[in-house]
């Protein structure tokens, strides 16, 4: 057959081909039906197969290794310091290297200083510690002094620091410069029955030396159990005397006497809870002594419990008588108001402040002043604590004390941070607006010399009635005949010298007058000018 016939043939067989369609499902299926697949196999040489189960062994390693690693993490994290392996150490070294998640950082920081802190191990107490200084860090902040974290210690000091209640010898003590001096003795108290007197400087409590203790650490050599006996040694004008003294409760928030024949004198240190009835007591005793007016001296309190000023309040102010408002974040107000009958005849009034009046002290004021006419404030701008705060208590003992709202007087005035400014605007001495130098014990001046402590005396003896030229602490010539004469009245060596033993005497001599007359109370004094005018 030629070539051309070839192709002639085959041309014929093309166009005589039936159409052919596209592919359904069925029919993929029925060919699929009828293919069969034989799986080549490839045969591995010896050495291929050495390396295949070399890397499979690598493999199942790793596996095993990432999860010990896995392990290890979690026992160290859970297991802390309960289980120091140096492996478990070194695993949460490395994780503490990187950053942690934001959302609970407390809990976070806590559980590194307890488990991987260094220091930490030495600690006894060590959750307590840092559970104490993460609360105090909490409740530090710059817009509100007022809002604090106690420990159970400082909860029980701040307890008796208002109710001013403790066991103990009945004495308030100023330290001045490491030098303890008793302030006052309370009436009826161990201390008064002893002996003791304002302006005793503590010399030793139980043999333990005295010298440099801060007033805190001295009351706790001095408070004790109730019936114990403690001997105390004070220096008195430069000699040692010395009381054996039963402990005893002692509570004591307000003191009162009557000036004269007319004008009673009522001085509240704290509004604690058995203020409202100390205060009653007084009134009771001064209606009964037909007392016709009446000086409240505030000077130095520093607040306390609002029902306790409220009840106070009601005293002097009619029933239902406005106290003070309170406005709270959500603006909301609430007033507390007086409940009892007033005591009537008390009147005219004059209260004395300074810069150390505070918070429900000068609640009472604004009280008073506002809705009496008869009242007049004396003395200086108070302290302006406008705000209130709230007392939670935990089972250990530890507390929050936290801002709930801020309070307005009356009439609607705010004092936080202004303070209340006196209708008499008095002031004390020099000697009571200074922080003492305190002198070393071999440390002396004499004339011509210059020291802070040469200005402290010459205040010292300016306020004692004693003539001087000048308090800038140059030791002139009428400071040494001031000096002198004052060692003379008081059987010190009367050379003119200033020593640390003249230096504690005048100290002394200032808080024994203060506290043992009126002479040289100039704020008192105008009270009583104001009152008898």
């Amino acid at each position: 057959m030629s070539e051309e016939e070839k192709k002639e043939k085959l041309k014929e067989t093309a166009e005589n081909k039936p159409e052919e369609k596209p592919d359904t499902d069925q029919d993929k299926d029925e060919e699929k039906d009828d293919l069969k697949i034989i799986k080549m196999k490839r045969h591995l040489y010896p050495e291929e197969i050495v390396e295949k189960k070399t890397k499979k062994k690598i493999r199942n390693l790793k596996i095993a290794v990432v999860a010990v690693a896995v392990s290890a993490i979690l026992i160290g994290w859970l297991g802390g310091s309960i289980f120091p392996f140096s492996a478990g150490s070194l695993i949460r070294n490395m994780f503490s290297a990187g950053s942690m998640s934001s959302s609970d950082k407390i809990s976070s920081v806590l559980q590194i200083m307890e488990n991987d802190w260094y220091f930490g191990s030495s600690i006894s107490d060590l959750d307590e510690r840092l559970t104490d200084q993460a609360l105090e860090g909490i409740t530090d902040n710059d817009e509100d002094t007022h809002t604090s974290y106690m420990t159970a210690d400082e909860m029980e000091s701040f307890t008796q620091s208002i109710n001013r209640n403790y066991v103990g010898i009945g004495v308030q003590i100023a330290n001045s410069d490491g030098s303890n001096i008793v302030e006052k003795v309370f009436k009826d108290s161990p201390a008064e029955s002893a002996g003791v007197k304002a302006g005793d400087i503590f010399y030793s409590v139980d043999g333990k030396s005295a010298d440099g203790l801060s007033s805190t650490k001295l009351k706790k050599l001095v408070q004790g159990d109730e019936g114990t006996n403690v001997t105390i040694e004070f220096k008195r004008d430069g000699k040692i005397v010395s009381f054996d003294i039963a402990r005893a409760a002692v509570s004591s928030t307000v003191y009162g006497e009557m000036l004269d024949d007319n004008t009673a004198y009522l001085q509240l240190y704290q509004f604690g809870q058995t203020t409202p009835d100390e205060v009653k007591a007084y009134l009771d005793d001064f209606q009964k002594k037909n007392a016709k007016s009446l000086v409240i001296d505030l000077r130095d309190n520093g607040g306390g419990y609002l029902d306790s000023v409220s009840e106070i309040a009601g005293c002097f102010l009619p029933k239902d008588s406005v106290v003070l408002k309170q406005e709270y974040s959500d603006g909301t107000v609430t007033q507390t108001k007086t409940s009892d009958e007033q005591y009537t005849q008390m009147g005219p009034i004059v209260i004395l402040v300074n810069k150390n009046t505070a918070s429900a002290a000068e609640v009472l004021t604004l009280a008073l002043k506002q809705q009496r006419s008869d009242v007049t404030i004396v003395g200086m701008t108070t302290y302006g604590k406008g705000t209130v705060q709230v007392t939670k208590t935990f089972s250990d003992g530890s507390a929050l004390k936290y801002t709930t709202s801020k309070w307005l007087s009356p009439n609607d005035t705010c004092i936080n941070g202004t303070g209340i400014t006196p209708d008499d605007e008095v002031k004390l001495a020099d000697v009571f607006y200074q922080d003492f130098a305190g002198m070393d014990d071999d440390e002396t001046f004499k004339q011509d010399s210059v020291g802070d402590a040469v200005s402290d005396a010459q205040k010292c003896l300016s306020y004692l009635g004693y003539t001087v030229d000048r308090t800038d602490g140059y030791f002139s010539v009428s400071t040494q005949t001031a000096l002198t004469q004052y060692q003379t009245d008081h059987s010190l060596t009367a050379d003119g010298v200033l020593n640390h033993d003249t230096y504690e005497s005048l100290s002394s001599a200032v808080v024994v007058d203060w506290n043992s007359s009126h002479t040289h109370d100039t704020q008192l004094q105008k009270a009583e000018e104001i009152l008898n005018g």
